[in-house]
């Protein structure tokens, strides 16, 4: 069977510092084509629209897949997959990913028919299932599978990471995806899962509080068979386990990989295992994010970081002192006020540290959306970005956004220069705007649709 598996395009102004390479749907290619399949990928982060329709064209596909791994990508898949059974009425149409899989009845709904069924879940196990079972009514009670006419049972994980390596050979233009100063950039995955349960962050819900490591060995294949100088290592938070990093470490000194690493984790995993990460500098680790999240103790705790300001502030100063270059995120809550926004940017003017802000966003599989979403202001996927309030403010709503854009202008200009803010700077700006004028509620999340219950 012909294959066409495709990724949607970047999110608002992401592409001005990353584009990465669609891992999973990669993973999902090689599980697919193993088999027996043949398998295309595109990638709208890099091709268009036209270069989509004319590969549906000359390849013709007999099933196509799209990946939704963000809210805001849910409009673009749903017009395309209307789009493409209207060209295409034959065609196979499915979409997995992360998001879809906690809005899969929704995503439905609003397809009105043009999307065959969701996949819930990790694809490598079930996507080829789900290939298989084309045209047999009992589709449906495959694990993870949504369709208009029902629901299987709960998806079912990986159980060996060491299964179906990413077929990076399928992408097309790979010199395009980066990260900050690494371009080009590979992504790699070492682990998946989460054994936290941070209330804003639907990683924990999505694995089913698993936590699984690939071994050392094919974690050295993968990255030796990366021809990129500088990789991404996409785990939700690096080396948890010291003895699972220092063995990937032994591997990449036996093959001598010269790389150099972005990675991210938690403070406190830092500071429990420094000299692993300072093993990690040497190898070439220079990117770390950490996501510190608030400067108070009072919203670590509602965000139940599980970590103290004090462990915090140690851990920076102990990536300070190995020489790495770290980048923070700040959540601001819509109940922020101007002395807030104010502090935030005093405290960041006066660390060395790349800080960036990130709206507090209650997304379908967190504890936020069950807390916090009979409160939405608006219930369109395109703001649910982390660029946009879609929860009351405090202050006006076109306060809160100038508030915003002006801060992360002020901490911009420190890090990046002016030449770098005048393009930044300018496009948040037009952010800014969009985001007071808000688009009209069109989108596959209507004001009056029943709220998705988490996966």
């Amino acid at each position: 069977m012909r294959v066409l598996l495709v990724h949607p395009s970047p999110l608002m102004y992401s592409e001005l510092y990353l584009r990465l390479e669609p891992l999973g749907l990669e993973r999902v290619a090689a599980a697919i084509r193993a088999a027996g399949h043949e398998v295309r990928l595109l990638d709208l982060q890099i091709f268009s629209h036209t270069d989509y329709w004319r590969e549906l064209e000359t390849f013709a596909p007999q099933a196509v897949g799209f990946s939704v791994n963000y809210l805001a990508n849910v409009p673009e898949v749903v017009d395309l997959a209307k789009e493409t059974k209207a060209k295409r009425r034959e065609a196979f149409v499915f979409v997995g990913g992360h998001s879809a899989s906690f809005v899969a009845a929704e995503f439905l709904e609003h397809a009105e028919g043009a999307i065959d069924c969701i996949v819930r879940g990790e694809g490598e196990v079930i996507a080829p299932r789900v290939l298989e079972a084309i045209g047999d009514p009992k589709l449906d009670t495959l694990p993870g599978v949504v369709t208009p006419t029902g629901a299987g049972p709960s998806p079912t994980l990986l159980d060996n990471l060491d299964l179906h390596l990413p077929a990076r050979d399928l992408g097309r233009k790979r010199h395009k995806y980066f990260i900050g100063v690494l371009d080009p950039c590979a992504s790699v995955e070492f682990t998946r899962g989460c054994p936290w349960d941070c209330s804003f962050c639907s990683a924990w819900t999505f694995y089913g509080r698993s936590y699984r490591k690939g071994t050392p060995e094919a974690a050295g294949e993968d990255l030796a068979r990366i021809r990129e100088p500088n990789v991404f290592i996409v785990d939700d938070v690096a080396f948890i386990h010291a003895e699972h990093g220092d063995a990937i470490a032994n591997e990449i000194e036996r093959r001598r990989i010269r790389k150099q690493y972005y990675l991210e984790t938690r403070c406190d995993v830092l500071i429990k295992n420094r000299e692993l990460f300072a093993r990690w500098k040497r190898l070439g680790l220079f990117y770390m994010f950490l996501g510190i999240e608030a400067l108070d103790e009072d919203a670590l705790k509602a965000h139940r970081k599980r970590v103290t300001l004090n462990e915090n502030l140690r851990a920076l100063e102990i990536a300070r002192s190995l020489g790495l270059t770290v980048a923070i995120n700040i959540i601001a809550d819509p109940s922020w006020d101007e002395a807030r926004f104010a502090a935030v940017r005093d405290w960041a003017l006066t660390v060395p540290e790349v800080v960036h802000l990130t709206v507090a966003t209650p997304y379908p599989g967190t504890e936020l959306w069950l807390t916090e979403s009979r409160q939405l202001t608006s219930r369109d996927y395109r703001l649910f970005d982390v660029q946009h309030a879609v929860l009351p403010t405090k202050l006006p709503l076109k306060r809160f956004y100038e508030l915003l854009v002006n801060t992360q202008s002020v901490l911009n200009r420190k890090h990046l220069g002016w030449g770098a803010l005048k393009l930044y700077g300018g496009q948040l700006g037009l952010q800014h705007r969009a985001a007071v004028r808000r688009p009209p509620q069109a989108g596959p999340l209507r004001d009056e649709a029943t709220p998705p219950a988490p996966g």
